[in-house]
């Protein structure tokens, strides 16, 4: 054999979604008119340039009156016209509704395109009484419908730029909003719903959730997704009929931020109002009390400890709420039982309720990873104990994690060189800089695979891959002596940039922004058998990280021995391991889930997740994806964005995917006060029932990961 090893796997990255992509409006350029449209001679496409008047529209538009900015009426409007505030503020706009729009050309061939709406944007010469076009919305509906604004106002000029092109928003089919609202009312006591379809009447327990529940303060908005006011929802299954219920965490930094109705706590992306009582001595202090300096926020998930429910972001500190009233109960500060500074939002419960997580220490020898584990019991954390740890590969710059694998043999630890900078954490901490500003990428380095024996805690195996960052591992197994590693991969950390609340308020003027959050399932197989001396076989190209270029040889065969893998692992001249994954599925899948009580950490079949790609023809699609036989399958409806799916087994399954998929879904387009519960059959993904709870009091935003706790008799 003699070929190039490395193809860059980031090319997976690269690719457009496996969906069929929705219907793009052309790009139309305008020139001055009055009030109608003027179709280029022998351009029979739905939306054409127009050029100066060569033919005559077979329908004109009315005149349109306009209206300064502070006077613009409601009630002057039909009901589908919509305001959009998203412009810069030297511009102000009126946005008119057309439902559809007829062009002929002179040939005498028609076409129809189907704008929803144009915004007309005044410039900011103010002695310019004319308006542009700015944008042109999709829609389906069939009547042409001009609007005339208020009648007793004087009548004014509208234009259109020759040089302005209208586009539609470039992501038609997400509604980026549905994150960014917040909850204005608690819902303390359950309240029921109206159900649809049939839930079947064996689940029995209830749905928890956790995410972003306020992005505001006062008057203040949080700069990042991640640091949003944690928000809990409970939807209780009894007998086919379902419960909601939403409250706030009531974290340290929640009561703090509320009595002071502003920012007083940084965040991972916001940094808090100074505070004028605390001195440059007392951020200094504040350094060797990491508990203190970060906020207590745990607004990403839920996991259970014997029959307690805790939340969990990546600060030290969790919290213990009620499962049933979503009250939360205690605080418990890990930095203070076990030296940790920081650990992942997604801990592992084994089969036997012990649970696992891996957390950073500080070290005589400086920082390591350590593995925890709490034994299930009635004192799971005074029993707790540190059983491995592996020292950081940069002293200076260990890697964030949000998550680690675990097989039967193996804690798995898998090192991004997405780092965080221990010289900017104290810069952070004396300039009171938030956490993301602590964050660094280096593209020109390995992302290191550790396999730790579960047994003694030595570290047995390492492998080399591409760089690349994740936030979460689908799952993890061992077979024939290999170890399949799945896992969810973006080429870079720029997702998580995008999730700063400007990036995703403008998303819509963002060409490069799909591409930016591209993510793909990747399997990386990692060979447990391989020869300790080179042999000089045949020679293959790799990359050199150190000079990012392709350069060094790798030596020898491919070390994978499994039947129908497309992954390679090739020996490198120092001994180490480099691994090349296959792509499991063309679409971006993100929040995986498993049949987890049976599948975790063993060979498994199907994973489920929701669709990242922003792109797709919907966003909000559920995949169920079949990583033996390479397929899919999916669940989508228009307008509904479903959350974290959650496999919940029948009570007496006899395959992998006997049970139900569980999604609590909200939805787009202004229904903000309005969420539901969604169930699923996993083998066929299809709707057997759902519950929605509209006309709520407040706004309801899109929440992250949660578990299924079974009610216990």
């Amino acid at each position: 054999m003699s070929e190039a090893l490395h193809v860059p796997y980031s090319s997976y990255f690269d690719k457009s979604p496996a969906h069929t992509p929705t219907k793009v409006l052309q790009t139309l350029d305008l020139l001055s008119v009055s009030g109608s449209f003027v179709p280029k001679s022998g351009d029979a496409s739905p939306l054409s340039e127009i050029s100066s008047g060569v033919s005559t529209p077979s329908k004109s538009f009315k005149r349109v009156q306009t209206v300064p900015k502070d006077s613009y009426r409601r009630k002057s409007l039909i009901s589908d016209v919509c305001f959009d505030h998203t412009i810069s503020d030297e511009f102000s706009h009126i946005q008119l509704s057309i439902n559809e729009r007829r062009m002929s050309t002179e040939s005498g061939i028609s076409s129809f395109s189907r704008p929803r709406s144009i915004k007309l944007s005044k410039p900011s010469d103010e002695n310019n009484s004319k308006f542009i076009v700015t944008k042109i919305i999709n829609d389906e509906d069939d009547e042409i419908e001009i609007v005339d604004l208020d009648e007793d106002e004087d009548e004014g000029n509208f234009s259109f730029n020759p040089k302005t092109k209208l586009k539609e928003n470039l992501y038609p089919n997400c509604d980026v909003n549905v994150w960014l609202r917040s909850c204005e009312h608690e819902i303390i006591e359950p309240i029921r719903g109206e159900v649809s379809g049939q839930i079947p009447k064996w689940i029995n327990g209830s749905l928890l959730r956790n995410g972003p529940g306020s992005i505001k303060v006062g008057s203040m908005t949080f700069n990042h997704l991640f640091d949003s006011s944690a928000l809990l929802h409970r939807f209780d299954i009894f007998h086919g009929n379902v419960t909601y219920q939403c409250r706030f965490l009531k974290s340290d930094a929640y009561k703090k931020n509320l009595a002071a109705n502003r920012v007083v706590v940084t965040e991972f992306g916001t940094a808090s109002c100074p505070d004028p009582c605390q001195s440059i001595f007392q951020r200094v202090a504040s350094l060797f009390k990491p508990a203190d300096a970060n906020s207590d926020n745990a607004m990403i998930s839920i996991y259970p400890f014997n029959d307690e429910y805790f939340c969990f972001a990546e600060s030290p500190i969790i919290h213990k709420i009620d499962s049933v009233t979503l009250e939360t109960l205690e605080k418990l500060n890990l930095h203070e039982k076990y030296g940790i500074v920081n650990h992942t939002s997604h801990p592992h419960v084994m089969s036997d309720g012990t649970v696992y997580n891996v957390g950073l220490t500080v070290t005589k020898s400086g920082p390591a990873y350590c593995v925890l584990c709490f034994p299930n019991g009635e004192n799971m954390f005074d029993n707790a104990r540190v059983v491995a740890e592996l020292p950081t590969r940069w002293k200076l710059h260990p890697s964030y994690m949000h998550t680690f694998g675990i097989t039967e043999h193996f804690f798995i630890i898998v090192e991004q060189p997405l780092t965080v900078s221990v010289p900017a954490v104290v810069k952070s901490q004396l300039m009171n800089e938030p956490m993301i500003s602590c964050l660094k990428w280096f593209p020109d380095k390995s992302t290191n695979i550790y396999l730790i024996d579960r047994e003694n805690g030595q570290l047995r195996h390492t492998f080399q891959a591409e760089a690349f960052f994740f936030l979460h591992i689908i799952n993890q197994y061992e077979k024939d002596d290999h170890v399949i590693l799945d896992i969810s991969c973006y080429k870079d950390p720029e997702m998580l940039n995008c999730m700063y609340i400007d990036s995703m308020k403008n998303m819509q003027n963002n060409p490069d922004y799909a591409k930016l959050f591209r993510g793909r399932p990747l399997r990386f197989v990692l060979p447990l058998k391989y020869p300790t001396k080179l042999k000089s076989l045949t020679n293959f190209f790799a990359w050199n990280y150190e000079t990012n270029e392709e350069s060094f040889k790798v030596i020898g065969e491919n070390l994978v021995n499994l039947k129908d893998s497309e992954a390679t692992a090739f020996s490198l001249p120092d001994g180490s391991i480099f691994c090349k994954p296959e792509l499991l599925c063309n679409l971006g899948c993100e929040t995986p889930r498993i049949h987890y009580e049976q599948h975790l950490g063993v060979e498994y079949q199907y994973f489920y997740a929701i669709s990242s790609d922003v792109d797709a023809s919907n966003p909000g699609t559920l995949i169920k994806v079949d990583v033996v036989n390479k397929t899919k399958l999916t669940w989508c409806e228009t307008n509904v964005y479903p959350s974290e799916p959650i496999f919940v087994p029948s009570p007496d399954p006899q395959t992998e995917d006997d049970g139900v998929i569980l999604a609590s879904m909200v939805w787009g387009n202004g229904d903000e006060n309005h969420v539901g519960l969604l169930v699923l059959d996993a083998k066929n993904m299809q709707e057997l029932g759902r519950c929605e709870f509209k006309n709520l009091p407040g706004p309801v935003p899109k929440c992250l990961h949660g578990w299924f706790a079974e009610r216990k008799f």
